[in-house]
């Protein structure tokens, strides 16, 4: 499917380059989150919303959601000062971006933004989620989208190892970013041994073992928890790869479909990023779109892990990957909507 919309904008006021890629509105108005990042070229943003909304279609579609998949982009080029001045100039141009959409598109939280972030953008159009709750919204979708990587961690755990039980099991999670944060705390909870990564070292405690980046995922353990950004699994890496499972949060983690084969021919599992990380926008949609209290709105997200085992069982029975089965759910979602 090829994109339906995309505009490239100059912001009058920051003068930062804004991007925002509609893939789909098959299933209603494209949804997506409001990317805040450095590249060498704002190119290479424009690419990276255009993977990124593709992919939210697919969360979307996967996860039963009654909207399509957008991504927006304020894209920072080497050598750009990002004072407290331009960064709210900016996302007050990309609020006057997404207000062109006339509805059909929304945004929300994505790396380099949170909800405070969204309370500025809120002052140029209503279209966007996550506000703070001192503003009425639900604040941040960290908590949900790590119960839905934790949800289908342990579905692929019973998948791979016969049991959903962690205790004994070595989980190295890459990022220890907000999600991936609360991800160590649930899987030492559940008595994993943890062993974490991040680039920035300041986040190094005690609390659990530590890697570099470079080696995080090269580390020997049973399930793997790509937690930061996404191009990872590389063609390159699949055979230096030793866990058996692989699941996380990161967005776009292939480098291309056909490393969800070769993970496949290693007898490594991999479950599908736009499947497992879909508890944030799964919770928020249903909070303050449909109007779903907090508890039944958490019952959906736990709900992936039953959506990621219909999958791995699919992908079993089929002698097929499950980035092939869970592409097939998606396709026949948007094919009903036509």
């Amino acid at each position: 499917m090829e994109h339906e919309e995309v505009r490239i904008r100059r912001g009058r006021r920051s003068g930062l380059t804004l991007i925002i890629a509609i893939h789909s509105r098959a299933l209603g108005p494209a949804a997506g989150g409001i990317r805040l990042r450095r590249y060498p070229d704002w190119r290479d943003g424009l690419t990276d919303a255009l993977r990124l909304s593709e992919a939210m279609t697919a969360k979307n579609a996967a996860a039963g959601l009654g909207f399509g998949g957008g991504k927006s982009v304020i894209a920072l080029e080497p050598g750009t000062e990002l004072t407290p001045a331009r960064r709210e100039a900016a996302l007050l141009d990309l609020g006057e971006l997404i207000e062109s959409f006339d509805g059909s598109y929304f945004g929300g939280p994505d790396v380099g933004t949170g909800p405070d972030d969204m309370a500025v953008v809120h002052r140029e159009t209503p279209r966007v989620f996550c506000l703070p709750e001192s503003s009425g919204g639900v604040g941040s979708s960290s908590a949900p989208t790590a119960l839905g990587v934790f949800e289908s961690l342990l579905a692929g755990a019973a998948h791979v190892f016969g049991s959903d039980s962690l205790r004994g099991r070595t989980v190295v999670i890459s990022g220890l970013g907000s999600v991936g944060g609360l991800l160590a705390r649930q899987v030492a909870d559940a008595g994993a041994r943890v062993v974490v990564s991040d680039v920035d070292e300041s986040k190094r405690t005690a609390d659990h073992e530590w890697v570099t980046p470079e080696k995080a995922l090269r580390t020997p353990a049973d399930i793997l928890v790509p937690a930061a950004v996404g191009g990872v699994l590389t063609p390159e890496l699949v055979p230096e790869l030793s866990a058996p499972l692989i699941v996380g949060p990161a967005n776009n983690q292939l480098t291309g479909d056909a490393v969800a084969g070769e993970l496949a021919a290693r007898g490594i599992v991999w479950i599908p990023d736009f499947v497992a990380s879909a508890g944030g926008v799964v919770y928020v949609l249903l909070r303050e779109v449909e109007g779903l209290g907090h508890e039944d709105a958490l019952d959906r997200v736990r709900a992936i892990g039953v959506t990621v085992s219909r999958v791995l069982d699919t992908a079993s029975a089929n002698g097929t990957t499950p980035l092939r089965e869970a592409q097939s759910l998606v396709d026949a979602r948007l094919i009903s909507a036509r």
